[in-house]
């Protein structure tokens, strides 16, 4: 069980003495809003209890040790080394990119330490576990450095070490749940700000992912040349960001030959639709409106599917099979998509024997079983 106890006892047994700070920062469900955020709209998003927890500890030599729980080996190098690294030590990339962001935030970055990330988190299933380690490491780093900004500046630092060091076009979305994560509630970002806010869940809510473990071959690529799209779309419909055109404004008028461009249009009509469905659910949250949340939460994926094109026959099935079930409100893939999980908003009647019994049809159909997650709300990333 990932905790401060097990990850402070593996600490001593790898580094040979106990951390000096820890941290934790969780995963999180994005509920509505694909891939709103970097095209300055809405999102809402939800920091679970699954989490990745970072420990470290000070050196006076200068060196920097990394360690994960699921790699097993130690990756050693001076702290005046900021190459990006690749292989099986890539995932301290993620790190090292908070590292390196640090002094473009006018911030200090510790020497050397010894540094060990442990997760519950699992890989992959659209849980953003990225981010996380993000969040974790730069709590931990600043500590470390007797440095303590806004949280708006280290979910801001964060995000920036994801675009620019690892090299991952993401918004704000990841980031922002898992550091403004609050128990009971969502994460509202109006990601232009970016401004954040939280929204109470409805008692009776529960979510239960389904992580299919399929990842589209090109999943990077693809993500990068949707951002391409939405930029290119908003440019031939004259505005900055595509959360500056309304539905009404998209439907109405030929934009400098938009039209023309059905691929584009399709993008651009996903994002400005799935702007207006995130404001939506948020008003039918605040009522308590569970059947109108799911309903907005199925309509998200039918766009996903349909406009934006980043779902999976596997997503789409589990989609499908799950909305046909008692018990469901809606359910929607979770995340950047071309593989990874969906998420169901259910009630408390619905369980695992209801979840295996999905789980069973969609082994039937593609002969292996998702990986099932019942997920509560959470806190969200911290020292502990």
């Amino acid at each position: 069980m990932t905790g401060i106890r097990p990850l402070t006892d593996n600490f001593r047994e790898i580094h040979g003495r106990a951390p000096e700070f820890v941290a934790r920062a969780p995963g999180r469900i994005e509920f509505i809003g694909n891939h709103t955020d970097y095209n300055g709209g809405t999102v809402l998003g939800a920091s679970i209890d699954r989490a990745v927890w970072v420990a470290l500890a000070r050196r006076t030599d200068g060196l920097r040790r990394f360690r994960s729980d699921r790699s097993g080996e130690t990756v050693e190098q001076p702290a005046t080394d900021l190459r990006k690294l690749s292989g099986g030590a890539g995932w301290v990339n993620y790190p090292l990119g908070v590292l390196a962001a640090l002094p473009e935030f006018k911030l200090r970055a510790p020497a050397g330490f010894d540094y060990l990330a442990s997760s519950d988190l699992p890989i992959g299933a659209g849980l953003s576990s990225s981010a996380a380690i993000e969040l974790a490491s730069g709590l931990v780093f600043l500590r470390a450095a007797g440095e303590d900004p806004p949280r708006e500046t280290l979910v801001t630092l964060c995000r920036h070490a994801e675009n620019h060091f690892v090299g991952v076009p993401s918004g704000i979305l990841d980031q922002g749940v898992s550091g403004f994560g609050l128990k009971d509630h969502l994460v509202f970002i109006d990601c232009r700000g970016p401004r954040f806010d939280t929204v109470p869940l409805p008692a009776g809510a529960h979510f239960w992912i389904f992580n299919t473990h399929t990842k589209h071959a090109l999943v990077d690529g693809l993500y990068a040349e949707r951002h391409r799209e939405c930029m290119e779309a908003a440019r031939l419909l004259g505005v900055n960001l595509l959360a500056d055109v309304t539905p009404a404004e998209l439907a109405s008028k030929t934009w400098h030959g938009l039209p023309a461009r059905a691929s584009l249009l399709k993008r651009a009509k996903h994002v400005v639709e799935e702007i207006a469905r995130v404001d939506a659910a948020v008003i039918a949250l605040r009522a308590g409106d569970l059947p109108e949340v799911g309903r907005l939460l199925t309509a998200s994926h039918r766009s996903s599917q349909l406009l934006f094109e980043n779902s999976t026959p596997e997503l789409d099935f589990l989609v499908d099979t799950l909305t046909s079930q008692p018990h469901v409100f809606g359910a929607r893939l979770t995340g950047g998509g071309f593989g990874g999980a969906v998420m169901a908003l259910t009630d408390g009647a619905f369980d695992k024997a209801q979840a295996d019994t999905v789980a069973a049809a969609y082994g039937k159909i593609f002969g292996t079983l998702p990986d099932i997650l019942h997920a509560l709300t959470a806190g969200g990333a911290e020292v502990v």
